[in-house]
């Protein structure tokens, strides 16, 4: 299978941490792509008509794609403990990675205002905007017990490669303040293999 991907980017590394987390990742044959919402790559735009990352590419050629259904497929692909369960559990750990999904979106949004648009013409109000969902998304996960971040799941994969993000490509903005218990996740979840080995640096 091919994953094309690019290091930089908080849902390739979701996928590649849950990849790494389940025993799949030596099934995956990595192709980098440089493509962004000005300048898309017609390679991967054959692949996938949205030309986004990650896509994964079958052996049949057929395509899934995006970083939770591809989540999702991967699972499929061990008999090792599930990273979707089953259950109860299966709608918290899908939510929590909604949450985690909407921090990345939101940063990912303000990252490409930040370097793709000339400094005059970039939208403080909608970057504030976007700071604020993630700002509240944050005190959400920070109480919410549902979200068992805790775990290992695809919930809190997606939480830690968000906050990680934040701190790649948001460095200044203190989110860990008031914040102790997704600090300390962050902080644990780091020191794990599967995100080690996935850092964009």
């Amino acid at each position: 299978m091919k994953l094309w991907y690019s290091p930089a980017s908080p849902f390739v590394r979701k996928v590649l941490v849950l990849a790494h987390e389940t025993g799949v990742i030596d099934q995956l044959d990595l192709q980098l792509v440089a493509s962004t919402a000005l300048d898309p790559d017609p390679a991967l735009s054959s692949v996938n008509p949205l030309t986004k990352i990650p896509t994964l590419e079958l052996e049949d050629g057929s395509t899934i794609f995006d970083s939770t259904v591809i989540c999702e497929y991967l699972d499929t692909l061990h008999q090792g403990e599930k990273m979707i369960p089953e259950g109860e559990a299966r709608w918290n750990a899908l939510v929590t990675q909604s949450i985690g999904n909407g921090i990345m979106e939101a940063a990912v949004g303000v990252r490409y205002e930040q370097a793709l648009r000339p400094a005059e013409h970039q939208w403080d109000v909608w970057m504030n905007g976007q700071f604020a969902k993630i700002d509240k998304a944050l005190d959400v996960l920070e109480t919410w017990r549902g979200a068992r971040i805790q775990d290992i799941h695809v919930g809190s994969i997606s939480v830690a490669c968000a906050l990680a993000y934040l701190d790649f490509r948001h460095g200044t903005r203190d989110w860990r303040e008031g914040r102790p218990v997704l600090a300390q996740m962050l902080d644990t979840f780091s020191q794990r293999t599967s995100m080690m080995e996935t850092r964009p640096d």
